[in-house]
């Protein structure tokens, strides 16, 4: 078959390329998800001025930038991401975008530890709306065969708004600091400042997200069931106790008995944790997270079997979730921790660090995430696990990097080392998503990237800045904190390993199992 310039094979049929409007609506997402990442990595540059202020911990600053928002995002994307499914989903990104800006203009405001952990718990739950919904969007504007490289280039916000946020959060700050001495209006110091400053264009940038078409969905129909916002109201009480137990009961007295005893489980690991810690929060947040997860994945069992058979009874794709979430574990930690690292253990200048740092961030996740999704596409159109490699990449080739530049002592070869660490990591992101969305049938997408993202905030985010910031307390070395990351590496390497081999077979078989689901529910 010979194919001209807008179309393309495949699976037996021919797909149009995407249209120009399909490529402004991509630049909008990407524009929102820049700023998405300003709001949430901009406590990065700010940490050695919050722990100074609030007289915090490294295992409190680690649960700030981690577990804080991660459990919220995860959780709330769970309902957030079915509602897409289901609902208008420009509406719902709008609001979630209203949200999250106004919480983080909020994390201003905080004036102790619970405050600002109540604004960043805040800002996760308005964050929850934006992956879901773009994901989605994008699947719908965009082919098969350029799905992957559309996700990667939506995907280059995180590190853009990555970058950009350090460079903002240290200048407004800086300025703020140095104009107003002794704290400005309300008494507002730098770092406060800077979290008003971000969040506010949220608002205005709502305006033009409310303005986007909503995309007709793809063929497959959406189940009947409730008003999708009833739904989501349901969804969200399959997370939260007692509403999990009452779930449970209706399943029956053995699901009830394994639910109570799945809620124990997590409480003792919790106090056991807290025990060896002394950090509450952080744990009982953890605790919480798993437990609701599993929840309401039993639930969706019963309520969704098609869905839930397609995600949580794939382990093609529960292995690339998890093996990505290890990537991202390592992603998350460096991102928030390579700026504290670099001003107290190598003494560079603040202002310097968020110019380097920040372009660093910027330039090497852009062209990472982009050159991985092409390449991931490329390796796709050769063999239906091409994607894999690409995740592999991502896991392995950052080991060097990050061994050599947190054991240098000069700033330019640190310097180097993240961007090469960076670079390699994000080549992964376009091709995990991408795998994830494949294994699913179109009306389950929104469902499918929450649960992908339940791996990369509950194991990557929620774990890997924490991870850091404990050893570093526990080792009295940073150093050895960052390092350690390195040890996740070989679990990453045999999950994926497994999904390059089960990954053939799950794919040509999702209409069939979906059907065998749903009629055996």
């Amino acid at each position: 078959m010979v194919l001209n310039d807008n179309t393309r094979a495949t699976g037996g049929r021919s797909e149009e390329a995407a249209s120009a409007y399909s490529w402004y609506v991509l630049v909008v997402l990407v524009v929102v998800y820049i700023l998405n990442f300003i709001d949430r990595q901009i406590l990065s540059i700010l940490a050695v001025d919050i722990k100074r202020d609030l007289s915090l911990t490294d295992g409190q600053l680690g649960f700030l930038g981690g577990a804080a928002f991660a459990v919220f995002y995860a959780l709330f994307g769970v309902p957030l991401g079915r509602l897409a499914d289901r609902w208008h989903r420009v509406r719902l990104l709008t609001i979630g975008l209203v949200l999250w800006s106004t919480m983080t203009a909020l994390s201003g405001l905080a004036r102790n530890y619970l405050t600002l952990s109540l604004a960043r718990m805040g800002v996760g739950v308005g964050e929850a709306t934006a992956s879901p919904t773009a994901y989605s969007l994008i699947s719908d504007y965009f082919p098969s065969h350029q799905r992957a490289t559309a996700l990667a280039i939506y995907s280059s916000g995180l590190y853009i708004g990555g970058g950009v946020s350090l460079l903002i959060g240290a200048k407004i700050s800086q300025v703020w600091d140095q104009t107003f001495p002794g704290g400005g209006l309300a008494g507002l110091v730098g770092w406060q400042a800077a979290f008003i400053a971000v969040g506010v264009p949220g608002l205005l940038l709502a305006l033009w997200v409310a303005s986007l078409r909503e995309p007709a969905r793809q063929s497959d129909a959406s189940p009947e069931g409730r008003h999708p916002l009833a739904d989501f109201f349901f969804d969200l009480s399959m997370l939260l106790p007692p509403l999990t137990f009452y779930h449970a009961m209706q399943r029956g007295p053995k699901a009830l008995l394994v639910n109570i005893a799945m809620a124990a489980a997590m409480m003792m690991l919790a106090l056991i944790m807290i025990r060896l810690t002394g950090n509450l929060p952080q744990w009982s947040a953890i605790a919480f997270g798993y437990y609701a997860v599993f929840s309401w994945a039993a639930t969706l069992r019963r309520h969704d079997p098609a869905t839930f058979s397609l995600i949580w009874g794939t382990p093609a794709f529960i292995c690339t979730a998890l093996g990505y979430g290890l990537v991202s574990l390592g992603a998350y930690a460096l991102a928030f921790w390579a700026a504290p690292y670099a001003e107290t253990v190598l003494k560079l200048p603040k202002d310097e660090l968020a110019l380097v740092l920040g372009g660093n961030g910027a330039v090497s996740g852009f062209l990472g995430v982009i050159l991985g999704g092409r390449m991931s596409d490329w390796l796709r159109s050769r063999h239906t696990s091409g994607r894999i490699l690409v995740i592999m990449f991502g896991i392995l080739a950052p080991v060097i990097p990050i061994w050599v530049g947190f054991t240098t002592e000069s700033a330019v070869v640190f310097y180097v080392m993240n961007f090469l660490a960076g670079m390699f990591a994000a080549a992964a992101l376009g091709a995990a998503a991408a795998t994830t969305q494949d294994l699913v049938l179109p009306h389950m997408r929104g469902t499918a990237t929450a649960s992908f993202f339940l791996a990369t905030t509950l194991v990557g985010l929620g774990l890997g800045p924490y991870m850091v910031g404990q050893i570093s307390e526990l080792s009295g070395s940073m150093r050895t904190g960052v390092l350690s990351l390195i040890g996740v590496a070989p679990v990453s390497l045999a999950l994926l390993l497994y999904t390059y081999r089960a990954l053939p077979t799950a794919e040509a078989t999702i209409a069939q199992r979906a059907e065998a689901a749903a009629a055996a529910g």
